[in-house]
């Protein structure tokens, strides 16, 4: 599944394609993803000039004066910048063509992700409403991870890993951070401490940073908007790493499912 550095990446990707355009048109070939892409919706976006093209978690929000298309891309989505008339491929559903003769194709082979439509403030759409501070934002931080974790039992990584407590720190990254930090993933939540929060903060910034320089992992399904495949997979420490050498002490790496998740970790570097 894309993480939140895949999706930055996408929309760096399209925002110079996208950003100033009018939406000449709204080709929608295949409306059943996970939810109906609204009837409506060529009629509300066609005509209008898309001001800015922002990401909240793993939604990238096409802003017009109307309101925002939100697409996220699932399981297996993408999207790449096409001529109008590139021949399509199968699971080719959507195409947003704009007035300068290129279109942003919305490529989904297992049809899990989504296009909707939010008038006014994107924001105020329940899918965003109640998610948390961005990681790399400033609202972001380990005092905050330290006061949401009081009591808390869950394993530190499910915890990280909640929408409602921090946005987009995905099973790759979540893996990575807490190896950076030397904190064990299973570790109860609750009973991390301050300074070691305020670390898994900072790990938490710099992998996601770094992934988004790298344009994201390529773990199966994810490319950029120009078919080129992200490259911060190379850099991985643990995650995926089953029984090879841990980089610090050459300790074998463990895998283990938390939350219904695989993980991975140094059983001597990570306490």
């Amino acid at each position: 599944m894309p993480e939140l550095p895949e999706v930055e990446t996408t929309r760096r990707g399209i925002e110079p394609v996208l950003k100033g355009q009018i939406i000449k048109r709204l080709v929608i070939r295949q409306p059943a993803l996970r939810w109906p892409i609204p009837g409506d919706l060529p009629h509300n976006v066609e005509g209008q000039r898309i001001e800015r093209i922002d990401r909240r978690a793993k939604y990238l929000l096409l802003r017009i004066p109307a309101g925002a298309v939100l697409v996220h891309l699932g399981m297996s989505g993408s999207l790449r910048i096409v001529a109008p008339s590139d021949p399509l491929r199968p699971h080719d559903h959507v195409d947003f063509v704009t007035e300068s003769g290129q279109a942003v194709r919305y490529h989904d082979p297992r049809r899990f992700g989504s296009i909707l439509w939010q008038p006014g403030h994107a924001d105020d759409h329940p899918l965003l409403a109640s998610l948390g501070p961005e990681p790399l934002g400033d609202q972001f931080s380990g005092e905050r991870l330290y006061q949401r974790s009081r009591g808390r039992r869950v394993a530190v990584k499910s915890f990280i890993m909640s929408a409602q407590v921090v946005v987009g720190v995905g099973n790759i990254y979540a893996s990575e951070a807490l190896y950076r930090a030397g904190i064990r993933p299973t570790r109860a939540a609750g009973r991390v401490s301050l300074a070691r929060y305020e670390q898994l903060a900072q790990d938490i910034r710099e992998v996601l940073s770094e992934a988004i320089e790298q344009g994201g992992s390529t773990l199966r399904d994810f490319v950029q908007p120009d078919a080129m495949p992200g490259y911060f997979a190379q850099q991985l420490a643990v995650y995926d790493r089953a029984g090879k050498p841990c980089h610090g002490c050459g300790e074998a790496i463990k895998r283990q499912v938390i939350g219904q998740r695989a993980s991975y970790f140094c059983g001597r570097c990570q306490r």
